[in-house]
């Protein structure tokens, strides 16, 4: 097996000394270097094989016992040395200092095809930043991380990737709803790629430290590799680099706006500066379209992570990063004015995205009114947010609304209480769809035509967390088919694909308050 290293991070920025893997304080430095925890019997349950040839390796390779070890934490390949990056952040909004890789190891950096990839496995033991934790992931997190990596990139939202997922042949002892109730699960190891895995929190940590040489170092390093484009070691060049990041960051918030994905973990540390949906913890998809809902229980209160809030947390982790670059620029002007454009963009790539799912090629004054009123209607009864706008795209321009309601035929199959729409609520429905039929008159498209254009922004096929959890049910059996099934699936989204048609529908009452299936812990 054969790897094209070249490794950066390690050999441009400041390293720890200490390579005791002893939990501390870790200063000066931008990560500690750190060896996988050897796994007791591993088994390779999965690969992505897009993953596997872009980082240059064939089937052949695949099938070796080199892989195997190597990517669940049992071999050190020749010429690496692994390492935990070394950062802070804001947890739930407080400031929870140093934080760091706790159960995530960066192999290498490899370049195939002119692409520069990490690998870091996540799940193969303690580092020094793993404080009270034992640095394991279970097998259920490992599924649900493996399967939404690759799921997401086919959705076309910008995310890191995942090349393998292992059984480790270890018993990791984990609390799953931190309710007292600890039982022994399958240890697992995913190996996460992406370009970089640097976050908000490795400038975070440094400015608040009052390093800035070594913040320098990173916005440098960060520049110089990641923004080419952008020229490094300059004041303007580093606002420029913020201003990059926002609208990379926002960007990434209207993709998971568009497909009903909420992240449930939107610490600063979560934050990817290359724009990338990183740390697939707590995550889930909006089965009924309420804003309000987040899949994470330890976010049940106070719902800060909510996926209508989504857009002003990523703002506010926006300005905690800038606070972090001020330094840098020695004034905080030049910040606020990218935030306020970046602000008012936000909403008007929200407005483009929504008439997207609609069928809109145009732009009409009456569009905001039209999607506000959508929003509404849509909450005032469970409505399956990807049923609705995936058939919604079958709605005929000829139609006529009536009073015994069948003119929503095309998307009853989106309501989970369709007996619920009658009455008020049934004149809720035939009011706004007489506006979105006067609006699509406006439109000089074909309906088929609009069908196909609303079909390549509306997904038919996403990872439901009960379909993951039926995955997760079979792994725990040592049958892994359906993992197969899911990720073969989940390539092509936007694809009628006919032989998987049951898994497009709605959640079934089984799985409402199923764990795993609504709302999950950190530990999931």
């Amino acid at each position: 097996m054969k790897l094209n290293i070249n490794n950066t991070f390690s050999k441009e920025l400041p390293a720890d000394p200490n390579r005791e893997n002893t939990r501390r304080q870790v200063a000066g430095a931008a990560f500690s270097y750190v060896t996988p925890r050897a796994p007791f019997k591993p088994v390779l349950v999965h690969v992505s094989e897009e993953m596997l040839q872009a980082i240059g390796l064939s089937e052949e390779d695949k099938a070796s016992e080199t892989f195997l070890r190597v990517f669940s934490g049992g071999e050190v390949l020749e010429g690496t040395d692994p390492y935990a990056m070394c950062y802070g952040g804001h947890q739930f909004g407080s400031w929870a200092g140093q934080l760091g890789d706790g159960r995530a190891i960066n192999l290498a950096e490899v370049v195939h095809n002119d692409k520069r990839w990490t690998l870091q496995l996540k799940g193969a033991g303690e580092t020094p930043y793993s404080r009270s934790a034992d640095g394991l992931a279970v097998l259920r997190s490992s599924i649900r991380e493996h399967l939404c990596s690759e799921a997401m990139y086919h959705l076309g939202v910008p995310t890191t990737r995942s090349l393998s997922l292992m059984l480790t042949g270890d018993q990791v002892l984990r609390d799953m709803l931190y309710d007292g109730n600890a039982a022994y699960e399958k240890g697992a190891v995913v190996c996460r790629v992406a370009p970089s895995f640097i976050r908000f929190g490795n400038f975070q940590l440094l400015a608040a430290r009052r390093d800035t040489e070594n913040l320098k170092k990173l916005a440098d390093y960060t520049i110089r590799h990641f923004f080419s484009n952008i020229k490094e070691g300059t004041k303007d060049g580093y606002v420029q680099f913020f201003e990059e990041i926002a609208e990379r960051t926002l960007d990434m918030v209207i993709h998971w706006q568009r497909v009903g994905f909420v992240h449930g973990v939107m610490n600063t540390d979560n934050m990817s500066i290359l724009g990338l949906t990183i740390d697939y913890g707590p995550y889930g998809w909006l089965e009924d379209y309420d804003p309000d809902w987040t899949p994470n229980t330890t976010d049940a209160q106070g719902k800060r992570y909510r996926f209508g809030h989504q857009a002003n947390v990523a703002l506010w982790n926006l300005v905690q990063l800038a606070n972090a670059l001020v330094p840098l620029v020695e004034e905080t002007k030049p910040f606020e004015e990218v935030l306020e454009r970046i602000s008012e963009g936000y909403h008007l790539k929200y407005m483009a995205m929504m008439r997207q799912k609609l069928g809109f090629q145009t732009e009409r004054r009456e569009d905001a009114e039209i999607i506000d009123t959508l929003e509404e209607t849509l909450k005032a009864t469970e409505t399956d947010m990807t049923l609705f706008f995936r058939n919604l795209a079958t709605f005929k321009s000829t139609a006529k609304t009536d009073e015994d309601g069948k003119f929503l035929a095309p998307v009853m199959d989106a309501f989970y209480q369709p007996d619920e729409v009658k009455d008020e609520l049934l004149k809720r429905w035939q009011k706004w769809f007489d506006s979105y039929l006067e609006r699509l008159k406006e439109e000089e498209i074909s309906d088929d035509e609009r069908g196909i254009e609303m079909n390549k922004v509306n997904p038919k096929y996403v990872l439901r967390n009960y379909m993951a959890q039926l995955a997760i049910d079979k792994a725990n059996k040592d049958d892994f088919s359906l993992i197969e099934e899911l990720y073969e699936m989940l390539k092509k989204p936007y694809d009628e694909q006919p032989e998987y048609e049951q898994w497009f529908a709605k959640r079934p009452d089984w799985a409402r308050d199923k764990v795993g299936c609504s709302m999950l812990s950190c530990s999931s």
